[in-house]
């Protein structure tokens, strides 16, 4: 009798040391979550929505429908604070007044086109001018101040706001029908995905982008000259005073654009080379060393928070941009407070036969994306 009692209590307190784990079973986990809220309207009167992808771990994005702009991505130090990490403002208008591609989805074509002219099929097309002499970031209307449509998807995978825009045949001197797909995915460790698509109906080129401005340390916390920045990028495309590339591919060996090896930004930004002149700092394109489809771009850390981004694409190069013009121009941002760092094709492809190719065809389709993650280690 005694046995059999002892066997009970056995299986009692087995059942009791079970229960937490059973209980777990039907306790539902963090889940990705997605929330849309109403952002104001353009001066056309067109409605602007705030997209909020959020991961378990509390990381947060969010972007607006009114140029696929990131507004604000947070993520966590080495003691688990959450900061802004990119460049932005509060309100919707101020970006429809003055915004200096904030965050942006930037295209047809991202960097420039000398004098705003190529030739393709014979056909010399003209497009529009706004940086000089030189067509920049698809004109003075590109895809940075277009509405997009959007829609949603989450799984425990991801969140992820699928933004579509149909650039007509003609928009900003471009030839062909441009179909466009681009797709922020925010994933639970802390990676966020950009991909792009595009179809054409008409030969065409393109080249896009994202031109969100890096402040590891947080949005106000001042400049990024004491960024350690890796790029995994031996080489360069030197350009003229205009920013246009020469057609020369260098070596950064020997220059200060050499990152190949962990350098803090702001040690060489101000040296008298021609390269730094031109650029008023940092403002140059870097082709990647690697050959595979997904390949690393570059590793970015702030040394006082131990945040740190690395990032990974499909594409051949990335410009590096210093935050040269910040502060000038009405801008509120002081010089230098974020850095970019843009996936892209190479400046002015269409106009350098011994670059790669940026030419769409009728049934082909434009299929990259890039990977930003974020961790954080001890400084």
């Amino acid at each position: 009798m005694k046995s059999q009692h002892l066997q009970t209590d056995r299986r009692l307190v087995a059942a009791l040391l079970a229960l937490p784990l059973l209980l777990l079973l039907f306790v539902p986990l963090p889940a990705m979550e997605i929330t849309q809220e109403s952002w104001g309207t353009t001066k056309n009167g067109e409605p602007v929505t705030l997209h909020t992808l959020r991961n378990p771990n509390g990381m947060e994005v969010k972007i607006t429908n009114y140029g696929g702009i990131i507004v604000s991505l947070t993520a966590p130090d080495h003691q688990g604070k959450f900061a802004n990490t990119v460049l932005g403002y509060p309100t919707f208008s101020e970006y429809e007044a003055n915004n200096p591609y904030f965050g942006c989805i930037t295209g047809r074509y991202a960097n420039r086109i000398a004098k705003g002219k190529f030739t393709l099929n014979g056909t010399e097309y003209q497009l529009a001018t706004n940086d000089g002499p030189n067509h920049l970031h698809g004109g003075k209307f590109g895809f940075d101040k277009k509405i997009w449509a959007a829609t949603t998807e989450k799984n425990d995978q991801y969140a992820a706001l699928i933004l579509t825009y149909t650039s007509p045949d003609g928009e900003e001197g471009y030839p062909g029908e441009l179909k466009c797909t681009v797709t922020y995915r925010l994933q639970p460790d802390n990676t966020l995905t950009i991909a792009y698509h595009a179809t054409t109906d008409k030969p065409t080129v393109i080249n896009l982008t994202n031109h969100t401005y890096f402040n590891l340390a947080g949005q106000g916390q001042g400049d990024i000259l004491d960024h350690q920045l890796t790029l995994f990028a031996s080489r360069y495309t030197p350009t003229d005073d205009t920013q246009i590339p020469t057609g020369q591919i260098a070596p950064v060996k020997g220059t200060p654009l050499d990152f190949t090896t962990p350098q803090t930004v702001g040690t060489r930004i101000n040296e008298p080379t021609p390269d730094l002149i031109s650029g008023l700092g940092y403002d140059h394109n870097f082709i990647l060393d690697d050959a595979s489809e997904i390949k690393k771009v570059a590793r970015l850390k702030d040394p006082k928070s131990g945040r740190v981004l690395d990032i990974r694409t499909t594409l051949p190069a990335v410009q590096f941009y210093s935050g040269n013009h910040l502060g000038k121009n009405g801008v509120p941002h002081p010089h230098r407070s974020g850095l970019c760092l843009e996936t892209q094709d190479y400046p002015d492809s269409p106009n350098q036969p011994a670059f790669p190719s940026t030419t769409l065809l009728p049934g082909d389709a434009y299929d990259h994306r890039t990977e930003y993650q974020f961790t954080a280690e001890a400084p």
